[in-house]
């Protein structure tokens, strides 16, 4: 398997410091891996902190600057960060009102940030944890118990994220990324498997011609295999499935999200698809994001978070952002 890398012993390493080159407007540490806002802390700002397991690229780290998150910990190729990480995070960008913890439904990820929140109370720092778990596609997984987080933690990022950004409180910024958590639903699909860059082989075995349905974010295989279906077909699975649990009543948010290695351009047809589904399904869509945001390395496929939204929702989603992967507004 070719990668453009130098060894798999440094590519987290490597993809940190090129980051910080490109980004002045963060600080970067390659060596302890956390990525904070450079204007952290803000006063009198809620400061809002994630992390997880690189190989998911943007997520975590191009999330971090004005109207999302504060800081970010990336651990080794889908393996959590250290407690450590998480709290010189949380010291970096705590201004007095507090932290909050973003934390995906992972084991490694939940067990390492309930330590961390334990460490930094210790240290005088306020530390409230969110967990995120919108995946419908199983109950418990290899990694979890319980929905995995996906998706959805893009939504609690950036919705959380504007609130923390127009001042509000620490109770009041957890409780809305619970109520947006609670929101949103999630459903992948992979058309090749990953392939991590200390194996170098693919994560599970797909046959030509077939498809894995349910599949999650670190390589894992999906709970259905069928042979291949057209971006129409697809579309109409995936809707059923994040629709038949979500049960909107209203407009949604829509994350059309590649998983890697699918052209834009076919996420853009898998999106035109997408929103005929929804339509014939009496739900209308009130905004749309579609692109490589919650990847799995080089995984061809693609995954759709839907958000129901209400008109606070909408207001903090087009609040503005300004980020490595998401920057619009002032």
């Amino acid at each position: 398997m070719k990668m453009l890398i130098n060894v798999p012993e440094t590519v987290v390493a490597d993809g940190l410091r090129g980051l910080a080159a490109a980004h002045p407007e963060l600080t970067v540490d390659p060596d302890t891996r956390v990525v904070v806002r450079r204007d952290a802390p803000v006063a009198g700002k809620v400061g809002l902190v994630s992390g997880g397991g690189s190989g998911h690229e943007p997520l975590h780290a191009g999330f971090v600057g004005p109207g999302m998150l504060d800081a970010a910990c990336p651990g080794e190729i889908f393996t959590s960060p250290v407690p450590d990480q998480m709290v010189r995070a949380a010291a970096a960008v705590d201004s007095g009102a507090g932290v909050l913890f973003v934390v995906k439904n992972y084991t490694g990820d939940v067990l390492n940030f309930e330590m961390a929140a334990e460490l930094a109370e210790d240290e005088g720092v306020q530390v409230t944890s969110v967990l995120v778990d919108d995946d419908v596609a199983v109950t418990d997984s290899t990694y979890t118990a319980g929905r995995r987080g996906t998706g959805g933690t893009l939504f609690v990022e950036k919705l959380a994220g504007a609130a923390a950004e127009e001042g509000a409180p620490l109770d009041r910024v957890a409780a809305l990324a619970r109520r947006v958590n609670d929101s949103c639903r999630s459903f992948g699909v992979a058309l090749a498997a990953c392939t991590t860059p200390a194996k170098g082989t693919p994560t599970f075995d797909l046959p030509a011609g077939e498809l894995e349905l349910g599949i999650g974010i670190h390589g894992e295989p999906g709970r259905e295999r069928r042979g291949m279906m057209t971006a129409r077909e697809i579309a109409d699975v995936t809707v059923d499935a994040v629709v038949g649990d979500l049960r909107p009543d209203g407009p949604v948010l829509a994350l059309v999200n590649g998983m890697g290695a699918t052209p834009l351009l076919e996420l853009y047809g898998f999106n035109a698809e997408v929103h005929r589904a929804l339509t014939e399904r009496g739900i209308a869509v009130a905004r749309t994001l579609v692109g490589n945001y919650v990847t799995s390395l080089d995984m061809a496929g693609c995954s759709l978070t839907l958000c129901a939204a209400d008109d606070e929702l909408l207001r903090l989603w087009d609040a503005p952002v300004r980020t490595p992967a998401l920057r619009w507004g002032r």
